[in-house]
């Protein structure tokens, strides 16, 4: 079966330039500043990052790292409304 995805070869009409309002390439991703810690885990939450990292392609020290900060910004947001 073949693909068709829409296009066509008449005009698309008039044209303009948009200016560059993209960061450059160092500054679309900061990078925090990181603390080494020595941290024990159940060999299961390990495990079940591992198998979900792999899933989508990531570290999952990197997937550990994010739950743990969605966590600590989720409770510093609700102890200020308090």
């Amino acid at each position: 079966m073949k693909r068709h995805d829409g296009y066509t070869d008449e005009p698309i009409g008039p044209l303009r330039v948009i200016k560059d309002f993209l960061p450059p390439p160092d500054q679309l991703v900061l990078k925090e500043d990181g603390v080494k810690v020595t941290i024990s885990l159940s060999k299961r939450s390990v495990e079940f990052f591992k198998q979900h990292a792999r899933k989508s392609r990531v570290p999952y020290q990197r997937m550990i790292r994010r739950v743990l900060d969605e966590y600590a910004c989720h409770h510093v947001a609700n102890s200020r409304r308090r």
